[in-house]
């Protein structure tokens, strides 16, 4: 009998308040299953699927019910509670699943969701935690220029965005790849750029360049119809300035503006570009 995971044990015996489960008919180690979950015509020898975990007053018991996480997995779970001492998460079970605050990377509020993996802790509870790199793997299938999906798990100042793609593979958005707003547990959507040595993924949540080119055209466009008809950046502008309007390094903003210009809509200047209505 195995705390965390799901199972197929005997009925044993039979009690007004439910029935009792063990691996084998006489088997001493016992484990409740409620009268409510019960199936109906059970009987003492029958086998039932059941998932086994520790309830509100630390007693193991047994569950039909499937939870949204086992031991050894990772899962989006919801924070029902935060409170003095971890969260608590909506697992799927009548006891919520406790996150300590020393498994926790980053602050977390109700509602939120999070990704986290399950484990048993010293004193025999199910416990989450967020620190879920050591369960992600470096065999995902995906090739340079797939689109992926991924969690924002960790960022770093020095490296950038720790994505778990798909929930299990190893992804980086390298600083310089960090654009828009990407935060810790946000949802992502990338492209690969390379599959590393090690298998692990390199993502950019930009496109290919000529693509990206008409992209960041169109939202320097906007960007003027907004402001009417001129912007306070130009060739001679510094970066951060020119990232805090449009979100875009220094020279992806002058290839934009530069394409704008042949196609005669733009005149730039060091401190500005303006529009030319037509």
């Amino acid at each position: 009998m195995v705390v965390g995971e799901k199972q197929k044990l005997f009925i044993v015996k039979l009690v007004e308040f439910g029935v009792y489960l063990a691996e084998s008919i006489d088997d001493e180690d016992k484990v409740l299953l409620p009268r409510k979950q019960i199936p109906e015509n059970a009987k003492i020898g029958d086998e039932i699927e059941v998932f086994v975990y520790r309830d509100s007053k630390d007693r193991i018991i047994a569950t039909t019910n499937s939870p949204k996480i086992k031991k050894g997995e990772l899962a989006m779970l919801r924070v029902a509670q935060v409170s003095k001492i971890g969260a608590f998460l909506d697992w799927g079970l009548e006891k919520d699943l406790f996150l300590p605050f020393r498994e926790q990377t980053y602050p977390l509020k109700e509602g939120a969701e999070v990704l986290v993996s399950l484990y048993e802790d010293k004193s025999g509870r199910l416990c989450a935690t967020m620190k879920v790199y050591s369960l992600l793997a470096a065999n995902s299938p995906y090739q340079k220029d797939d689109q992926v999906e991924g969690i924002v798990y960790e960022i770093s100042d020095n490296f950038g965005a720790f994505v778990a793609v798909d929930n299990q593979f190893l992804a980086l958005i390298p600083k310089q790849e960090m654009y828009g707003e990407i935060t810790l547990g946000s949802r992502v959507s990338a492209r690969v750029t390379k599959v590393k040595e090690d298998g692990k993924l390199a993502l950019s949540v930009r496109d290919k360049v000529q693509t990206q080119l008409l992209k960041d055209a169109k939202v320097i466009s906007d960007l003027l119809v907004e402001h009417g008809g001129s912007l306070g950046i130009g060739d001679k502008s510094n970066p951060e300035d020119i990232r805090e309007l449009t979100k875009m390094s220094k020279n992806e903003f002058k290839r934009a503006a530069g394409r704008l210009y042949k196609l005669g809509e733009i005149e730039i200047h060091p401190d500005r570009i303006v529009w030319l209505k037509k």
